[in-house]
């Protein structure tokens, strides 16, 4: 609708996976090196994970278009199948004739091994793809691991890729799919975009699509807010890009500006625009910690609140008089806080100031000094 308007080709922020439009950052690139690299290798696994939205399929298809010509591609789209549903999706997508609709396990697996002979007497390479791994039970993720068991003396048949979200890692951990693990030849997470990628990325569409000067189309600040309110998803990206060309075509402008931009989040998104956290750094607290200094006492209340009931403690002071300076000790100081003092909320932040120890979150505060200074406070009601 508004391509004419901005001078566009086509539209830019289409959220199909059109490997043209992949915008091959650092990560991205070493995505597909890793698919490369594992259809290289003789057999196993290559896993590709990603949270939601990050260009998983997007890499895919343009790994795709690199694979050689004697290469043959099945890839499974749906994955929530039995398993003979995924074997006879198999032989769908490499064209694997068999006959019946009540064939057994052993016949598919024959028909596929079959299959994998020939082409492999012939010199062609055969890789299975199957998206959203994820969602795959362990019945058919076993029956996966023995098609990697059809080999010759010098080499596996059959190559597999799974890409899917960041629990398929978390499956492959698991105790009864370690020899499933033990196969993976090759593994790669994408993340979301960083701040600084965010621009190039938005600006590469737009070229792809036919524009002059993207940059005065999404200025700087827009990209700022964009990145704030899409942490980096490509995919969200997309969809709030998108939505706001259309706003900005409605309005008779060819600039994005920030507001658009906002009240386009808004309407793809369905929740209020992030905006910055503000400081909360207190204008009390270095007071606070030098005045600290010469108090003591033995015993002291404190209040944690639950909903709107107050609940008092006596809580002994002698508690935290470790120097944590490194992480894993700052956040074990912080389960012995909670374990003792029984707060009914996890503290959010903590800092280090010399060697005196800063414990901060919002609420009533409660404080001790022993050998080390503590600052505490728990979540006011």
């Amino acid at each position: 609708m508004y391509e004419a308007f901005f001078h566009l080709q086509e539209t830019p922020f289409s959220i199909a996976p059109n490997p043209h439009y992949l915008y091959m950052s650092q990560q991205h690139n070493e995505a597909l090196a890793h698919l490369v690299y594992g259809v290289g290798r003789d057999g196993g696994f290559v896993l590709l994970t990603g949270e939601v939205g990050t260009g998983k399929t997007t890499v895919c298809r343009c790994f795709l278009e690199q694979i050689p010509d004697d290469t043959d591609v099945a890839f499974v789209l749906n994955p929530k199948l039995q398993v003979e549903e995924l074997l006879a999706t198999i032989c769908d997508e490499l064209s694997i004739p068999y006959i019946g609709d009540s064939i057994s396990v052993k016949d598919y697996i024959d028909c596929i091994n079959g299959f994998l002979l020939r082409q492999h007497a012939q010199g062609r390479h055969t890789v299975l793809i199957i998206d959203e791994a994820q969602n795959l039970n362990s019945d058919v993720l076993e029956q996966i691991r023995l098609l990697t068991n059809l080999e010759t003396h010098e080499k596996k048949l059959l190559q597999i890729i799974l890409l899917g979200q960041p629990e398929l890692q978390e499956m492959f951990r698991q105790p009864e799919l370690r020899q499933l693990s033990q196969r993976v030849t090759a593994r790669f997470h994408l993340n979301a975009l960083g701040e600084d990628e965010v621009g190039p990325y938005v600006y590469h569409r737009l070229t792809v699509a036919g524009a002059v000067d993207p940059k005065a189309m999404f200025p700087v600040a827009t990209i700022r807010k964009l990145y704030q309110i899409s942490k980096g998803i490509p995919r969200i990206i997309n969809l709030v890009c998108d939505r706001a060309m259309l706003g900005a075509y409605a309005k008779e402008t060819r600039v994005i500006d920030g507001h658009i931009l906002g009240n386009a989040a808004k309407e793809v998104l369905g929740y209020k625009v992030y905006a910055p956290a503000k400081s909360t750094r207190q204008k009390w607290l270095p007071a606070l910690i030098g005045g600290a200094a010469g108090f003591a006492i033995q015993r002291f209340r404190i209040k944690a609140f639950v909903g709107q009931q107050a609940i008092a403690h006596l809580v002994p002071v002698a508690f935290g008089v470790v120097v944590a300076k490194r992480r894993s000790n700052r956040e074990r100081l912080v389960a012995q806080a909670q374990g003792q003092v029984g707060f009914h909320e996890p503290m959010q932040r903590l800092w280090c100031v010399g060697c005196r120890i800063i414990l901060l979150d919002h609420g009533a505060k409660t404080v001790d000094r022993r050998k080390h200074l503590i600052v505490a406070q728990v979540p006011a009601a």
